[in-house]
């Protein structure tokens, strides 16, 4: 197969790589607990790679890639919300010593 390399072929790489990268981050840590978890890092991994992937298929009109990038990326943002509001809401309010 012989492929031309482009600017946004390229990106489209960069932005699947970062995608694919989240599930090497949950594996490893995982591994490292030897239980299921999910880090930060792989919501910031979808993310990244979620954006980079959407701003790829824009660029290429394709509306189910679009679609799925899309709605993939609601669930990630989510998600860090959550994340931030739970940690939030578990640090002390601080207080004024007299």
């Amino acid at each position: 197969m012989n492929l031309p390399t482009t600017p946004l072929m390229v990106f489209g790489f960069v932005g699947q790589a970062l995608f694919s990268a989240r599930f090497i981050v949950q594996w490893l840590a995982s591994e490292a607990k030897k239980e299921s978890v999910i880090p930060m890092a792989f919501w910031y991994f979808s993310l990244a790679g979620g954006l980079c992937l959407l701003t790829y298929a824009i660029l290429r009109h394709d509306p189910v890639f679009i679609l799925g990038q899309g709605a993939g990326l609601v669930v990630y943002v989510r998600n860090l919300v959550l994340i931030y509001r739970r940690r939030a809401a578990s640090v002390p309010a601080p207080t004024l010593s007299s």
